[in-house]
């Protein structure tokens, strides 16, 4: 395993519209969290509070910044919402694999001289449509 040194081609598909009309800028793969502590201090503790962590992991949001063709709108209106299978492509060529869904497309400004731009919000949902729980895969 080597360490990437450049973001440099990293990119996204959706299984619900593989030829979505976006391209990457930038993207911000979504990252792990055990959730956080909880708080198992008693009276019993005299200096310290104590804590243990949750049991459950979960995937924080992912997000890009993209360009894109006016067209997208009826692409985003059918994706929106709809939970599918994500797959980041890192730029070693080796992928992340995991379901949720695109939350917010929000275009920016529109600027003489500069190249129009939205961002993506997706949210990982960590289950398949049949509503089983799925791990993220890397490969």
């Amino acid at each position: 395993m080597a360490r990437m040194d450049d973001g440099a081609v990293t990119l996204i598909e959706f299984s619900a519209d593989s030829n979505v009309k976006m391209y990457e800028k930038t993207v911000t793969p979504p990252g792990v969290s055990s959730g956080g502590a909880i708080d198992v201090t008693t009276m019993r503790n005299t200096t310290w509070r104590t804590k243990s962590p949750k049991t459950f992991k979960d995937m924080t949001d992912g997000s890009l910044t993209v360009a894109y063709d006016p067209a997208v709108y009826t692409e985003i209106l059918a994706m929106i919402g709809d939970n599918q299978s994500i797959v980041i492509t890192f730029p070693d060529a080796t992928t992340l694999t995991f379901w949720g869904w695109i939350d917010a497309f929000t275009p920016g400004e529109m600027v003489e001289g500069e190249q129009p731009t939205a961002e993506v919000t997706i949210i990982p949902s960590n289950m398949n449509d049949s509503g089983v729980e799925t791990d993220p895969v890397h490969a």
